[in-house]
């Protein structure tokens, strides 16, 4: 499917559904969306958020020829505790069978993520993310992640809820940052994305600044739109060097 998410091309959600397990899904847009697709009777939305399999969307990309780079379970979490396993192997089963595309994981279930993986040769076009929203619960799972041995391995810093400090970069690929969004979302200081950025730069690794999100640089609250994705003059948008050249658009 189709989608505005500025760092894929489109969303792959073989399942539905989530559970909140951290600070960063308090504010949940994939849970407020799902609330809607219910009202509108969309398949694999008939209890909302609640966790499904959505067998129905298994095959989508093996329907697609066109080389496409997915965000897998947009709407989810590949890694759900609820994942039936014989599943799990089914999903990676087409991710095997379509190497014309690349798939971007991102979970805050790093632990599982970590199970599942670490005895397995995972396929070359997978790369793999993990969400860091926070001290606390974001940075263990970037550890978790390093010991993993992907094409490409990636940070979802999103929504970022404080200065998240110094940061082992060691084995990442790639970092993406972004501000939260929503009526009730919480405000993203520019030092706490500038601090990433500098440890981005030092170690040489892509960075993308996603969107300020509801607060603005200005810390004055208003459509995320109007508050864009400028930060210090510059949109920012560098990707890892294994799928596209790096982007950086001066203004």
């Amino acid at each position: 499917m189709a989608t505005k998410i500025e760092w894929t091309e489109a969303t792959w959600n073989p399942s539905a559904g989530c559970t909140k397990i951290s600070a960063g899904c308090k504010n949940c847009y994939a849970e407020i969306m799902a609330i809607r697709l219910q009202a509108m009777k969309v398949n694999g939305y008939e209890n909302g958020f609640n966790f499904n399999i959505v067998q129905d969307r298994l095959n989508e990309p093996i329907n697609r020829k066109k080389p496409t780079v997915y965000f897998v379970n947009s709407m989810s979490d590949i890694f759900h505790e609820e994942m039936p396993e014989e599943y799990l192997d089914k999903i990676f089963d087409v991710i095997k069978r379509t190497p014309q595309h690349v798939y971007q994981i991102l979970t805050k279930r790093a632990d599982r993520m970590y199970e599942y993986l670490e005895s397995k040769n995972i396929p070359k076009n997978i790369w793999l993310g993990v969400t860091v929203e926070n001290k606390n619960d974001g940075l263990p799972r970037i550890d978790k992640l390093r010991k993993l041995k992907a094409s490409v391995l990636f940070l979802s810093v999103e929504p970022l809820l404080e200065d998240i400090g110094k940061i082992n970069l060691q084995n990442i690929d790639w970092v993406i940052v972004g501000g939260e969004s929503g009526n009730r979302a919480r405000p993203m200081d520019s030092s706490w994305v500038l601090n990433i950025k500098e440890q981005c730069e030092a170690n040489n690794i892509a960075f993308f600044f996603k969107q300020w999100g509801t607060w603005g640089a200005d810390k004055i609250k208003r459509n995320k739109k109007e508050n864009g994705k400028i930060l210090n003059g510059k949109i920012w948008q560098q990707y890892p060097d294994k799928i596209k050249n790096e982007q950086l658009v001066l203004l």
